[in-house]
């Protein structure tokens, strides 16, 4: 998808601080971090939003998810903890209509977020 920032980034149009990659996903930087530890974990495929996924995205969930805890574990987090957050739509946040997840560590997190 041409006009989706991530599709660009995931292309090479854009650079990104990148810190792991995986056959279905890349994981990078994101611009404008929310915590000391702020990686954006996004898949190759364009999918929209997490309204718009499959059965057969299951793995590939699995798989961001799992990479989410090894960067977590490369940045020393893993153990003081960590939040994952998927944004669906603009009400719970959205800005970018790619799906991604986001890895927040290196602060306190507080509840309810948001």
């Amino acid at each position: 998808m041409t006009d989706c920032l991530f599709c660009r980034i995931i292309a090479g149009e854009i650079e990104a601080k990148t810190v792991e990659e995986e056959a279905g996903w890349v994981a990078f930087r994101d611009v404008n971090p929310q915590a000391p530890v702020h990686v954006l974990i996004v898949p190759r495929e364009h999918i929209a939003t997490t309204n718009d996924l499959e059965e057969r995205h299951e793995g590939l969930l699995g798989g961001m998810v799992r990479g989410a805890a090894r960067i977590a574990a490369a940045h020393d987090i893993d153990m003081e903890g960590y939040r994952l957050v998927l944004n669906t739509n603009r009400g719970a946040g959205q800005s970018v209509f790619h799906l991604h997840l986001h890895l927040l560590g290196g602060r306190p997190m507080l509840w309810p977020p948001g």
